[in-house]
């Protein structure tokens, strides 16, 4: 196979998120971040366990071990279990501070979004990665409107011990915040896109020693991807090439 588009770039780069986690519950939410899941289940990380979207089974050959209510993963597994969450954000700071709630003055927004949501709860219980399918400036931003989901600096004033944001997955390439003091990097970029353009992207500083390229889709992940998690190819309408 040939011709791989960014949107299989992003599908890969969100399914090494989960690289190493092993047996745990995961949340993607998003159609790339749960194409990354999906993929990463069938191939390197077969133990995750999928939170979010359409419930169908992978493997339908397996054995089903076992049923429980999504009320009791509410009781269980998210207050206090091991968990990977992957959320959107309408903004991110240099502190990784993310925020889906609203844009502009708390006290007269010029937008409202989402509001919160679970980005308080996500980010101070449990692993949180990103997805932007548009870097820019709107979105990379000095400072957040509103935090949802808390960032370095905030997490350690109020002494979160579980927090962990992990890492920010776009359709230009991959940063996570591993400088000295949580600083934001830039770890790699997409085939066809340079350092500079996502550099030009962000309003923050990044630190871009050692930036490589984004990994590319195996034969037997592309095969996957094309004719049994995406055949439709709607992952091309969320980052066109």
């Amino acid at each position: 196979m040939s011709d791989i588009s960014r949107a299989e770039v992003a599908v890969v780069a969100c399914a090494e998120l989960f690289r190493g986690d092993g047996e745990i519950v995961v949340s993607p939410m998003g159609f790339i971040p749960s194409l990354g899941a999906r993929l990463a289940r069938l191939t390197f990380e077969p133990d995750i366990l999928l939170s979010d979207g359409e419930a169908y089974l992978m493997t339908p050959d397996a054995v089903v071990e076992g049923w429980q209510p999504f009320r009791k993963v509410l009781d269980t597994v998210v207050p206090r279990g091991k968990r990977h969450v992957v959320m959107g954000a309408n903004q991110i700071d240099g502190e990784g501070n993310q925020n889906i709630s609203a844009i502009g003055d708390h006290s007269r927004p010029k937008k409202q979004l989402l509001g919160v949501r679970g980005g308080p709860g996500n980010t101070a219980n449990h692993r949180t990665s990103y997805w932007v399918p548009r870097h820019g400036k709107r979105v990379f931003v000095d400072q957040v409107d509103v935090v949802s989901g808390v960032g370095h600096a905030r997490a350690r004033e109020a002494g979160l011990r579980y927090h962990d944001v992990h890492r920010v997955v776009t359709n230009l390439g991959v940063l996570d915040f591993g400088g000295e003091d949580h600083a934001p990097r830039l770890l790699s970029v997409h085939p066809g896109v340079s350092v500079d353009e996502v550099v030009e992207a962000t309003s923050f500083p990044l630190i871009t020693d050692g930036v490589t390229e984004s990994r590319l889709p195996t034969e037997s992940e592309l095969l996957l991807i094309r004719t049994s998690l995406d055949p439709k190819s709607l992952r091309d309408k969320e980052v066109p090439s």
